[in-house]
């Protein structure tokens, strides 16, 4: 067996389970491999979306090519679950990379034979984006499906770490390349990840035996009601305050991404390589908050995900003293640290309260309501960087992250209270087992 190789026994105990022959070891480093590949747009997209811009247009062009790669997710979370939520989670997985790979595999062919244009890329852009909202919460429904619930935790932590691994990876990859070839090569090698994720999700159909039928041989098109996310979503309170503590935590973050460039450049006088420096230092603390998440035990989720928010907000204060921008650099390594557990906790409470045939739409429609977050918030920074300065704008996020933790901490079903009163008596409908879990 892996989980008796050398390199698996030196992994932390909560993971080494992780390793052991199935089909979310199957998985995982197609999931790796397509990680990077989104790290390596990041640099890629906008850096194409410059080239191809009409003139007089970059910036606006530029921002669209951005939301064009991710917002049409959220659409499609909320438009297609007519036809996408029964499916298993290992097709929708297989679904939208299948898309991805198609559509961003042609943005190099239309590059080499001369007919990429601004709209076009626009185009192949939304559409690759069109069923991600449901293929990346299929990876979570997928962990729910496969392991174990004392397993899911370090699952989740070790999904959240791949993706921030490839933050720090993909870019630094993709910039070496784009001084090589053209960015749209770059987004080839993007299709190409996608290709490989989809082919791991296909041989997920030859589940081993000791999987059982119930998982992955189900009905192709399971009885899921219409609208049950939002039914579960309202039956189970719990799930709809983190929804709104989440929501509120990246519109505050928003800001953080317009204002930083600004800080740097502006407050600082400096230029790329240091704004490189910061996003590593982010990166490299919420790879470690990621990883250390998985090892630990079950507890008060609710209260450790609202000390998240709040570590997160302090952490940003550091922006406030004038001074070398090794304290700020720090600080923001520190807001990495501290923010690397969120997803995977709070996603875990998702799997834990969620009934399982609904656990795809939930995880979908939470996909698509976040998605708007970050973006509302950024729009709100332009404005408010421009009046109030860069500095004034990141330290009014860590102050409205601090406000919002304290207001979620008054909320019942955030603070465990709703917990303990529905454990101290007997309850029935459907609402009974949302005390549970966290």
């Amino acid at each position: 067996m892996i989980s008796s190789a050398p390199l698996v026994r030196r992994l932390p105990p909560a993971y080494r389970p992780l390793f052991a022959p199935g089909p979310f070891r199957r998985l995982l480093p197609a999931l790796a491999v397509s990680d990077l590949g989104d790290g390596m747009s990041a640099v890629a997209v906008p850096w194409l979306a410059l080239q191809l811009a009409p003139p007089g247009q970059t910036g606006l062009y530029v921002g669209a090519a951005v939301a064009a790669y991710v917002l049409p997710g959220a659409l499609g979370a909320l438009l297609l679950g007519r036809w996408l939520r029964g499916l298993p989670a290992r097709r929708l997985i297989r679904a939208d990379a299948w898309t991805r790979a198609a559509l961003l595999g042609a943005i190099p062919v239309g590059w080499a034979f001369g007919v990429l244009g601004p709209w076009l890329l626009l185009v192949l852009l939304a559409g690759s984006s069109l069923l991600h909202g449901w293929g990346a919460s299929a990876r979570y429904a997928l962990v729910a499906e496969v392991l174990p619930a004392d397993r899911r935790l370090a699952a989740n932590a070790l999904l959240s770490t791949s993706g921030w691994v490839a933050m720090i990876a993909g870019p630094a990859l993709a910039g070496t390349l784009t001084a090589v070839v053209a960015p749209a090569w770059v987004l080839g090698l993007d299709a190409l990840s996608f290709a490989v994720l989809a082919v791991g999700a296909g041989r997920l159909s030859a589940v081993p035996a000791a999987v059982p039928a119930s998982v992955l041989d189900r009905p192709e098109r399971e009885a899921v009601p219409r609208g049950e996310g939002l039914r579960v979503l309202r039956t189970r309170p719990e799930l709809l305050a983190l929804l709104v503590l989440t929501w509120l935590f990246n519109l505050a973050w928003g800001p953080v991404e317009v204002a930083l460039p600004l800080f740097v450049g502006q407050e600082l006088a400096a230029g790329p390589g240091l704004l490189g420096t910061y996003w590593a230092a982010f990166g490299v603390g919420a790879v470690l908050g990621a990883l250390a998440v998985g090892m630990l035990r079950r507890g008060a989720v609710r209260r450790v995900l609202l000390g998240i928010v709040a570590a997160h907000g302090v952490a940003l204060l550091s922006f406030a003293p004038p001074g070398p921008a090794a304290v700020s650099v720090a600080g923001f390594a520190v807001v990495g640290l501290v923010y690397g557990p969120y997803g995977a906790l709070s996603l875990g409470l998702f799997q834990d309260l969620t009934p399982p045939p609904a656990l795809t739409s939930v995880l979908a429609l939470r996909s698509s309501v976040l998605m708007t977050a970050s973006p509302a918030g950024a729009t709100l920074g332009g404005p408010l960087t421009a009046v109030l300065g860069p500095r004034a704008v990141l330290v009014g996020a860590g102050l409205a992250m601090i406000a919002v933790a304290g207001c979620a901490a008054g909320a019942p079903a955030l603070s465990g209270r709703l917990a303990r009163r529905k454990s101290a008596g007997p309850t029935s409908g459907p609402g009974a087992r949302a005390g549970a879990g966290g």
